[in-house]
């Protein structure tokens, strides 16, 4: 049975979930959330540890108990705790946990005072004005539960771009072991970036196709066999997303690479290109007439039709054809270009590795500084630190930077309070290097409220950089309503940045409004929000992030040196 790190620590989150909606102990529930977090940003398979019998102990967060239970997994595919505390609930119940801006408590809530199960039951509810009077929600919570009922049952299934690629990566290792593949390509929305992904698109170039199909569909993890042909086929996978295999000659390869990659936009405007041209264009090649005359490389499809190469993360029709034609595409940041991270946790808080080892591993990253950003005191469920202790690893910070050969900056993730004031005194913040301000509570301010909340932070003396602007979590929790806009050009007023935070559950600024902070000129920071040494993995699905929004080196804050990020937000908010 073919177990991946996503399935272990999606039954983790199920069972710190059931946990939660009971109110079981709080630090109970976080050690199920830290060891799904870790899980999820770990490189290696835990399926393969387990078969080496390695020590599971050894990765952050894990002792004993969760080791068993990894194992447990691993073996039998499922928990026996998770099947239990799915005993003391209506299968439904979890359900609920989909809508969102339900958490766990609120589920609870409702389960306990109103014996609501079903997301029918939650519906009918909603509709009839039954919410409203529950302690906790109120009339705007019951409109917003409304309308992500409504958005939800008009959307098709998603899947984040880390669990996708997480498949994919699998996938692709099964397919290539026989070694009977000349080239392997994942082709579609991850290939694009995109922060979401609705199925998988395979691309294979092979002499033996039909081998190939068969042993697709003889895939572990094959749950359903929507088609198989000669050269293509479909499956429906365990977890429920769609695979689509396309096996294609050497020569045709590029072509459809090309056409498999999208967007849909994209693709009918370069055959509106091909068109014009007279030329015709599919997934086989360009053809004048029946002459084939590109197909082997996307290089030559793009010139065949009087274009540059345009990168996959560009091709979704939002202006590359004009920047192409006009010779301005822009020089894609690249993860090499990342000099430093402006966003990390330690121990301190909650953080899962000690001071020292997080430095460490951003020197083995070939980073050559890293911001210590610890939460500062009001969010405890963080263990945020207060003054006295960010005064102990302030000088923590000065001994390891005489010891360490990569520079950490002196930082601190200070709460934004609902009154725009910052969550630590003047005395501290003005010791810092850099002052990581952010929103983790009051979501549901009106957008003139929470606009003008942010806008009042930022207008701080020590006020840096503005972390996961909106405050979203990919397919779990909309953004809070603000108005991006007006705080893009209030940063670039103030001479402060905004972070694209590269959590794949974050990707927090979103690609269109990364391009607005680029053309305004306004700085971004990618981010890991590293919360162990794993985290900074992060860095890439950012990268991924920027580049679908246009940003070049230029535009990056921590792509500069040590030297120019020091003067670059020693002016900041100034």
């Amino acid at each position: 049975m073919l177990i991946h790190n996503a399935d272990v620590a999606t039954i983790f989150n199920q069972i710190a979930d059931l946990l939660e909606i009971k109110s079981d102990n709080p630090f109970r529930v976080r050690a199920y959330r830290n060891a799904a977090r870790t899980l999820n940003a770990l490189t290696s398979s835990v399926q393969t540890m387990v078969a080496e019998k390695r020590d599971l102990t050894d990765l952050p967060g894990i002792g004993v108990d969760l080791a068993g239970k990894i194992v447990e997994i691993v073996t039998t595919g499922t928990c026996a705790l998770r099947e239990q505390l799915h005993r003391q609930f209506p299968p439904s119940v979890h359900e609920l946990l989909t809508v969102p801006g339900l958490g766990p408590k609120r589920v609870n809530t409702l389960y306990r005072q109103r014996n609501i199960r079903t997301l029918d039951q939650l519906y009918s509810s909603a509709h009839n004005g039954q919410i409203r009077n529950i302690p906790g929600f109120g009339v705007r919570a019951e409109q917003r539960i409304l309308e992500a009922l409504r958005t939800q049952q008009s959307k098709k299934k998603r899947y984040r771009l880390d669990l996708a690629e997480s498949i994919a990566g699998s996938l692709l290792e099964y397919l290539r072991a026989p070694g009977d593949i000349k080239k392997i390509e994942i082709a579609g929305s991850i290939r694009r970036r995109q922060e979401t992904v609705g199925d998988l698109d395979i691309l294979i170039s092979s002499s033996r196709p039909r081998l190939i199909i068969q042993r697709f569909v003889k895939f572990e993890g094959v749950t359903q066999i929507l088609t198989q042909g000669i050269t293509r086929a479909s499956v429906v996978l365990r977890q429920g997303m769609q695979v689509d295999l396309r096996v294609v000659s050497n020569d045709s390869f590029g072509a459809a690479l090309h056409y498999f990659t999208g967007s849909k936009s994209h693709s009918i405007a370069v055959r509106t290109l091909a068109q014009k041209r007279g030329l015709k264009m599919n997934e086989y090649g360009v053809f004048s007439g029946t002459r084939r005359i590109a197909s082997e490389t996307e290089a030559a499809v793009f010139q065949a039709v009087g274009l540059p190469y345009i990168e996959p993360e560009l091709r979704e029709n939002r202006g590359e054809f004009a920047a192409a034609q006009s010779g301005k595409l822009p020089q894609l940041i690249h993860l090499a270009d990342l000099a430093g991270d402006l966003h990390s946790h330690t121990k301190a808080s909650n953080g899962r590795n000690s001071l020292r080892e997080m430095a460490i591993e951003a020197k083995k990253r070939g980073l050559s500084y890293l911001a210590i950003t610890d939460h500062s005191r009001s969010l405890t469920v963080a263990h945020g630190l207060n003054a006295e202790g960010l005064t102990r690893q302030m000088d923590e910070i000065d001994q390891l930077n005489t010891e360490l050969g990569l520079k950490l900056l002196k930082g601190c993730e200070v709460e934004i309070n609902e009154d725009g004031t910052l969550d630590l005194p003047d005395s501290i913040l003005e010791r810092l290097d850099i002052v990581v301000a952010a929103v983790h509570s009051k979501f549901g301010l009106s957008r003139e409220r929470q606009t003008k909340r942010i806008l009042r932070a930022m207008d701080h003396p020590c006020f840096t950089l503005l972390a996961h602007p909106s405050g979203r979590l990919i397919l779990e929790r909309e953004p809070y309503d603000v108005d991006m806009q007006q705080i893009i050009l209030h940063a670039r007023q103030r001479g402060c940045f905004l972070e694209l935070n590269a959590q794949p559950s974050r990707l927090d600024l979103t690609d269109t409004y990364c391009m607005m902070a680029k053309s305004e000129g306004v700085l971004i920071s990618v981010n890991s929000d590293a919360h162990s040494i794993f985290d900074f993995d992060n860095l890439r699905f950012g990268i991924g992030q920027a580049r679908r929004g246009w940003l070049e080196k230029k535009d990056v804050l921590n792509t500069l040196s040590i030297a120019q990020l020091l003067l670059s937000i020693s002016h900041s908010g100034k």
